[in-house]
Protein backbone atom coordinates (compact mmCIF):
# COMPACT_ATOMS: atom_id res chain seq x y z
CA UNK A 1 0.00 0.00 0.00
CA UNK A 2 1.21 3.34 -0.79
CA UNK A 3 -0.10 6.80 0.30
CA UNK A 4 0.49 10.14 -1.76
CA UNK A 5 1.62 13.36 -0.04
CA UNK A 6 -0.10 16.32 0.20
CA UNK A 7 -3.81 16.70 -0.68
CA UNK A 8 -4.52 18.78 -3.83
CA UNK A 9 -6.70 21.51 -3.10
CA UNK A 10 -9.35 23.42 -5.41
CA UNK A 11 -10.70 27.02 -3.95
CA UNK A 12 -13.56 24.56 -2.63
CA UNK A 13 -12.55 21.26 -2.23
CA UNK A 14 -9.32 18.87 -0.91
CA UNK A 15 -8.53 15.84 -3.31
CA UNK A 16 -6.52 12.68 -1.37
CA UNK A 17 -6.10 9.28 -2.57
CA UNK A 18 -5.01 6.31 -1.43
CA UNK A 19 -3.67 3.26 -3.09
CA UNK A 20 -4.45 -0.25 -1.91
CA UNK A 21 -5.28 -3.64 -2.54
CA UNK A 22 -2.92 -6.24 -4.10
CA UNK A 23 -4.45 -4.96 -8.01
CA UNK A 24 -3.31 -1.58 -6.99
CA UNK A 25 -6.41 0.10 -6.96
CA UNK A 26 -6.72 3.65 -5.99
CA UNK A 27 -9.80 4.85 -3.72
CA UNK A 28 -10.34 8.83 -3.55
CA UNK A 29 -11.46 11.46 -1.08
CA UNK A 30 -13.37 14.57 -1.95
CA UNK A 31 -13.46 16.82 1.32
CA UNK A 32 -15.57 20.02 0.77
CA UNK A 33 -14.11 22.97 2.43
CA UNK A 34 -16.49 25.07 3.02
CA UNK A 35 -18.33 22.24 5.38
CA UNK A 36 -16.36 19.59 6.19
CA UNK A 37 -18.52 16.85 4.11
CA UNK A 38 -16.86 14.06 1.96
CA UNK A 39 -17.19 11.57 -0.55
CA UNK A 40 -15.03 8.43 -1.05
CA UNK A 41 -15.05 7.30 -4.62
CA UNK A 42 -14.60 3.19 -4.60
CA UNK A 43 -14.05 1.53 -1.35
CA UNK A 44 -12.03 -0.78 -2.69
CA UNK A 45 -9.77 -2.90 -0.19
CA UNK A 46 -8.01 -2.48 3.61
CA UNK A 47 -10.84 -0.88 5.44
CA UNK A 48 -8.51 0.54 8.08
CA UNK A 49 -6.63 2.30 5.65
CA UNK A 50 -9.79 4.02 3.70
CA UNK A 51 -10.81 4.94 7.38
CA UNK A 52 -7.24 6.53 8.11
CA UNK A 53 -7.81 8.44 4.55
CA UNK A 54 -11.27 9.87 5.94
CA UNK A 55 -9.60 11.29 9.13
CA UNK A 56 -6.83 12.98 6.82
CA UNK A 57 -10.00 15.09 5.41
CA UNK A 58 -11.82 15.16 7.93
CA UNK A 59 -10.68 14.18 12.26
CA UNK A 60 -13.58 13.65 13.10
CA UNK A 61 -14.05 10.71 10.84
CA UNK A 62 -17.01 11.81 8.68
CA UNK A 63 -17.55 10.23 5.43
CA UNK A 64 -20.77 11.48 4.14
CA UNK A 65 -21.42 9.41 0.62
CA UNK A 66 -19.33 6.81 -1.01
CA UNK A 67 -19.99 6.30 -4.83
CA UNK A 68 -18.94 2.68 -5.88
CA UNK A 69 -17.74 3.26 -9.85
CA UNK A 70 -18.69 -0.21 -10.65
CA UNK A 71 -19.76 -3.55 -9.75
CA UNK A 72 -16.10 -5.28 -9.71
CA UNK A 73 -14.72 -6.91 -6.67
CA UNK A 74 -11.32 -5.63 -6.55
CA UNK A 75 -13.55 -2.08 -6.29
CA UNK A 76 -15.83 -3.26 -3.35
CA UNK A 77 -13.42 -5.26 -0.97
CA UNK A 78 -14.54 -2.65 1.91
CA UNK A 79 -17.62 -1.27 0.72
CA UNK A 80 -19.26 -2.94 3.43
CA UNK A 81 -16.98 -2.20 6.15
CA UNK A 82 -16.46 1.81 5.80
CA UNK A 83 -20.73 1.80 5.33
CA UNK A 84 -20.68 0.36 8.45
CA UNK A 85 -18.03 2.50 10.20
CA UNK A 86 -19.06 5.96 8.81
CA UNK A 87 -22.82 5.29 8.31
CA UNK A 88 -21.76 6.69 5.11
CA UNK A 89 -24.80 6.46 2.37
CA UNK A 90 -24.13 3.97 -0.89
CA UNK A 91 -24.19 5.10 -4.01
CA UNK A 92 -24.06 3.14 -7.79
CA UNK A 93 -24.70 3.03 -10.92
CA UNK A 94 -28.28 1.67 -11.38
CA UNK A 95 -26.99 -1.17 -13.66
CA UNK A 96 -24.46 -2.22 -11.32
CA UNK A 97 -26.31 -1.68 -7.99
CA UNK A 98 -28.07 -5.36 -7.43
CA UNK A 99 -24.41 -6.62 -7.77
CA UNK A 100 -22.57 -4.80 -4.88
CA UNK A 101 -21.79 -6.38 -1.63
CA UNK A 102 -23.20 -3.88 0.15
CA UNK A 103 -26.91 -1.33 0.62
CA UNK A 104 -27.06 0.92 -2.16
CA UNK A 105 -29.08 3.82 -0.90
CA UNK A 106 -29.00 5.61 -4.25
CA UNK A 107 -28.74 4.45 -7.46
CA UNK A 108 -27.41 6.59 -10.22
CA UNK A 109 -28.25 7.47 -13.39
CA UNK A 110 -26.99 9.72 -16.20
CA UNK A 111 -26.78 13.51 -15.71
CA UNK A 112 -27.49 12.91 -11.85
CA UNK A 113 -26.15 15.13 -9.46
CA UNK A 114 -24.30 14.56 -6.44
CA UNK A 115 -24.10 16.78 -3.62
CA UNK A 116 -21.14 16.77 -0.61
CA UNK A 117 -21.40 19.79 1.42
CA UNK A 118 -21.61 22.59 -1.22
CA UNK A 119 -19.75 20.62 -4.15
CA UNK A 120 -21.98 19.31 -7.22
CA UNK A 121 -20.37 16.45 -8.57
CA UNK A 122 -22.07 15.26 -12.15
CA UNK A 123 -22.53 11.74 -13.09
CA UNK A 124 -21.66 9.94 -16.48
CA UNK A 125 -22.48 6.46 -17.24
CA UNK A 126 -19.86 4.83 -19.28
CA UNK A 127 -21.46 1.98 -21.26
CA UNK A 128 -19.14 -0.97 -21.72
CA UNK A 129 -16.75 -2.05 -18.97
CA UNK A 130 -19.75 -2.91 -17.37
CA UNK A 131 -23.17 -1.89 -17.86
CA UNK A 132 -23.38 0.40 -14.88
CA UNK A 133 -19.83 1.98 -14.78
CA UNK A 134 -20.04 5.73 -13.65
CA UNK A 135 -17.74 8.87 -13.81
CA UNK A 136 -17.85 12.02 -11.64
CA UNK A 137 -16.93 15.19 -12.14
CA UNK A 138 -16.20 17.92 -10.36
CA UNK A 139 -16.29 21.65 -11.91
CA UNK A 140 -14.94 24.84 -10.15
CA UNK A 141 -14.93 27.83 -11.82
CA UNK A 142 -11.49 29.48 -12.98
CA UNK A 143 -10.26 25.86 -12.36
CA UNK A 144 -9.35 22.55 -13.90
CA UNK A 145 -11.94 20.14 -13.94
CA UNK A 146 -11.70 17.15 -12.34
CA UNK A 147 -12.97 13.38 -13.35
CA UNK A 148 -13.28 10.05 -11.57
CA UNK A 149 -13.28 7.26 -14.05
CA UNK A 150 -12.76 3.86 -12.64
CA UNK A 151 -11.93 1.94 -15.03
CA UNK A 152 -13.27 3.14 -18.05
CA UNK A 153 -10.58 5.76 -18.90
CA UNK A 154 -7.00 5.17 -18.12
CA UNK A 155 -3.87 6.52 -19.47
CA UNK A 156 -3.43 4.61 -22.82
CA UNK A 157 -7.21 3.43 -23.12
CA UNK A 158 -10.40 2.95 -22.30
CA UNK A 159 -11.18 -0.14 -19.90
CA UNK A 160 -11.30 -3.94 -20.75
CA UNK A 161 -14.05 -4.94 -22.08
CA UNK A 162 -13.88 -8.42 -22.57
CA UNK A 163 -13.08 -8.61 -26.51
CA UNK A 164 -16.30 -7.69 -27.74
CA UNK A 165 -16.32 -5.12 -30.31
CA UNK A 166 -20.05 -4.04 -29.23
CA UNK A 167 -19.12 -3.08 -25.75
CA UNK A 168 -15.64 -1.38 -26.54
CA UNK A 169 -17.31 0.86 -29.31
CA UNK A 170 -20.61 1.59 -26.84
CA UNK A 171 -17.44 2.79 -23.94
CA UNK A 172 -15.77 4.41 -26.37
CA UNK A 173 -18.52 6.10 -27.54
CA UNK A 174 -19.71 6.77 -24.37
CA UNK A 175 -15.79 8.57 -23.23
CA UNK A 176 -15.51 10.79 -26.61
CA UNK A 177 -18.59 12.32 -26.22
CA UNK A 178 -18.98 12.14 -22.95
CA UNK A 179 -15.91 12.96 -21.72
CA UNK A 180 -13.65 14.09 -24.31
CA UNK A 181 -16.73 15.93 -26.08
CA UNK A 182 -17.67 18.54 -23.42
CA UNK A 183 -14.72 18.60 -21.26
CA UNK A 184 -11.54 20.77 -21.53
CA UNK A 185 -7.78 19.62 -22.11
CA UNK A 186 -6.99 20.41 -18.60
CA UNK A 187 -9.49 18.13 -16.73
CA UNK A 188 -7.89 16.05 -14.56
CA UNK A 189 -8.51 12.63 -14.84
CA UNK A 190 -8.69 10.08 -11.90
CA UNK A 191 -8.08 6.13 -12.95
CA UNK A 192 -9.25 3.49 -10.81
CA UNK A 193 -5.58 1.79 -11.19
CA UNK A 194 -2.33 3.68 -11.46
CA UNK A 195 -1.64 7.19 -12.24
CA UNK A 196 -3.68 10.21 -13.08
CA UNK A 197 -3.54 11.61 -16.93
CA UNK A 198 -5.18 14.23 -18.50
CA UNK A 199 -8.02 14.75 -21.32
CA UNK A 200 -5.36 16.52 -23.09
CA UNK A 201 -2.76 13.98 -22.95
CA UNK A 202 -5.24 11.14 -23.93
CA UNK A 203 -7.05 12.74 -26.81
CA UNK A 204 -4.50 12.71 -29.86
CA UNK A 205 -4.95 8.97 -29.42
CA UNK A 206 -8.58 8.94 -29.71
CA UNK A 207 -8.58 8.11 -33.25
CA UNK A 208 -5.61 4.99 -33.05
CA UNK A 209 -7.64 3.53 -29.97
CA UNK A 210 -10.66 2.98 -32.04
CA UNK A 211 -8.36 1.68 -35.06
CA UNK A 212 -6.67 -1.05 -32.31
CA UNK A 213 -10.31 -1.91 -31.08
CA UNK A 214 -9.35 -2.25 -27.60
Amino acid sequence: MTTTGAPTRTTTAELRERHVGGMDNVSYLVTCRATGAQLLVDAAAEAPALLELVRAGNPAGRLDAVVTTHRHHDHVGALADVLSATGARSLAGAADAAHLPARVDRRLAHGDVVAVGALRLHVVHLRGHTAGSVALVLRTAGEAPHVWTGDSLFPGGVGNTGGDPARFTSLLDDVEERLFGPLPDEAVVHPGHGAPTTLGEQRPQLAAWRERGW
